[in-house]
């Protein structure tokens, strides 16, 4: 009912959101009579701003269409290598006409990045995927919005997410490197596990970056509601179906409304004082500042349902029964086998896990306790790094991601590709 709720809302806000938008312009527009009024510029930020809490945000654009290898700048183009029910696997592919260029591009190693199935869009890896296409093939998973997929593709769960995992490294190639940011460390080590486990090859390196593979270490204020509420309480509060107006019409979701609720309530100051700043750039006339916070709330603000099954999967086997460092994790296979999650089958693959000195998602030595679950792999190829002064999302965006954490992570797949 909440669902139907939030939908008529929106309906209802639409109009008057557009509304806004066409206010604003039209007090902003040179050309506009109304633009030169006593208090133009206040009333054009004021309705710009409207328009921003009120509007629909959709699924942003990775918008990566040209990127520097060494002194050449080259072209990108997005391809889908796998197409999933919940989740295609883009392939970033890079053109160009110049030889040594691109003999120095085939060489570059393969990296599969697996984005969080958490609440946001895949693109807000942007930055992660830019900096790493510098020096190495990228692919990523981009995740469906579970309200687009029909009813009728049936149950999606954490199963199922790790069964995913294991078909795109199968795909890209045994010479794959992984990396996994915050959620997916956890079902990425256990499809790494899996294959160890089964005598098949693995990728060479696993970077794991701010996640939860021990949630009961340091544990944050996001850690301490999945620990302490029931997971009845999860599926009786949080779980609703998808309403008629969407390809998945009835299908169980955690929606990103709530979701995004959520990411809003843990800093309501801070986005307060982010719009009410947004809202003086506009009078002042301070574009970049501007444009700096549409960017950043254009991806923020857009979020997506999460299968209700995942969900809930994730809740009680991550931070409830902490089944992965319990050694009682046991996943279905798609031929329906049952099988044990033991990581410390893994051998071959060197193992690099990063931190935020600061995060406040993801606490310390949560990402770290994978150096204790694998133990089969050598202690000369396992090593860790803490990005000093970084948050949670700066370990793998912004300054510190590309001035600190890349160059560690960049430099060990290098020195693990053989």
């Amino acid at each position: 009912m909440l669902y139907h709720l939030y939908e008529t809302q929106r309906a209802f806000l639409s109009p008057f959101s557009e509304f806004a938008s066409a206010s604003s312009k039209l007090y902003a527009h040179p050309l506009s009579p109304f633009s030169h009024a006593p208090g133009a510029q206040r009333m054009a930020a004021s309705f710009d701003l409207v328009h921003r809490l009120t509007k629909e945000y959709e699924k942003p654009t990775f918008g990566i269409n040209t990127v520097q290898v060494g002194e050449t700048e080259v072209a990108v183009q997005e391809q889908a290598a796998v197409e999933k029910p919940f989740c295609k696997l883009i392939r970033f592919k890079r053109f160009t006409d110049d030889a040594p260029v691109l003999t120095k591009m085939r060489a570059q190693p393969a990296v599969l990045i697996v984005a969080p199935l958490s609440g946001h869009h895949s693109t807000l890896l942007r930055d992660t995927v830019r900096t790493m296409l510098q020096d190495h093939k990228v692919y990523i998973t981009d995740w469906i919005d579970a309200r687009m997929v029909p009813a009728e593709a049936g149950a999606f769960h954490l199963d199922d997410y790790v069964n995913y995992v294991q078909e795109f490294i199968r795909h890209i190639g045994p010479n794959v490197h992984v990396m996994s940011v915050c959620q997916p460390t956890v079902p990425v080590l256990a499809a790494v596990s899996l294959m160890a486990s089964r005598g098949e090859k693995t990728p060479k390196t696993m970077v794991m970056m701010g996640g939860p593979i021990d949630a009961r270490r340091s544990p944050t204020a996001v850690n301490n509601l999945a620990m302490n509420k029931s997971y009845e309480w999860f599926e009786n509060n949080v779980i609703y179906r998808v309403p008629p107006n969407y390809p998945g019409a009835g299908r169980r979701v955690y929606p990103g409304f709530l979701q995004h609720t959520g990411f809003v309530a843990m800093n309501p100051d801070r986005h307060m004082t982010s719009h009410y700043d947004y809202f003086l750039d506009l009078v002042r006339g301070d574009d970049d500042s501007v444009e700096s916070h549409r960017a950043f709330y254009d991806e923020y603000n857009a979020v997506l349902d999460m299968p209700a099954d995942y969900y809930l999967d994730t809740i009680k086997t991550v931070f409830q029964d902490f089944a992965l460092v319990n050694g009682t994790w046991d996943v279905i296979s798609p031929e329906g086998k049952k099988e044990r999650v033991r990581p410390q089958d893994i051998k071959t693959t060197a193992l690099i896990t990063v931190e935020g000195e600061l995060d406040d998602i993801s606490g310390a030595g949560q990402t770290a306790a994978a150096h204790e679950l694998c133990t089969g792999i050598p202690k000369a190829r396992r090593t860790h790094y803490d990005v000093i002064g970084a948050g949670h999302y700066g370990i793998f965006s912004g300054r510190r991601w590309r001035e600190k954490a890349y160059p560690k992570i960049r430099d060990f797949i290098l020195d693990h590709r053989k």
